[in-house]
């Protein structure tokens, strides 16, 4: 067992696992109860690391739904960046292509390909994320 002193950090890491370990069915509430008192008042790592040793910790943090939640968020936040930028490039390329028209240079409309294959990159992304996200 360790004699290292065991700080409110890693009482509270401990206290997650058993709340965990209950939500997914490994402990029973009297058990649970029981744990988690004698987490709160242990003193050093080893009689924490006894708390959970029985208990797939790795399983547990893994599938924590906080851990789920947070992952779609920053999916969503990356595709939303992405559209983001593609609209911006899309709006100077448009601007560019105005003011070169009206400069006389012509109107063929260039942006559409660079649009469109940007557009390509950003669905590509888009997709397996939401398709992710819903499962």
């Amino acid at each position: 067992m360790s004699d290292i002193r065991a700080g409110d950090r890693e009482r509270e890491r401990t206290a997650t696992d058993l709340g965990q370990a209950l939500a997914q069915g490994y402990l029973p509430m009297a058990e649970y109860e029981d744990r988690l008192g004698r987490a709160f008042a242990a003193h050093s790592a080893g009689e924490l690391d006894a708390l959970v040793a029985d208990l797939p910790v790795g399983h547990l943090r893994r599938h924590d739904p906080r851990r789920r939640t947070a992952q779609v968020r920053a999916a969503r936040l990356s595709v939303r960046i992405h559209l983001a930028a593609y609209l911006a490039g899309a709006l100077l390329m448009l601007g560019i292509w105005l003011a070169v028209g009206l400069g006389g240079g012509g109107w063929y409309f260039w942006p559409v390909w660079p649009i469109m294959g940007w557009g390509i990159g950003v669905v590509s992304h888009a997709i397996p994320i939401m398709a992710h996200v819903r499962s």
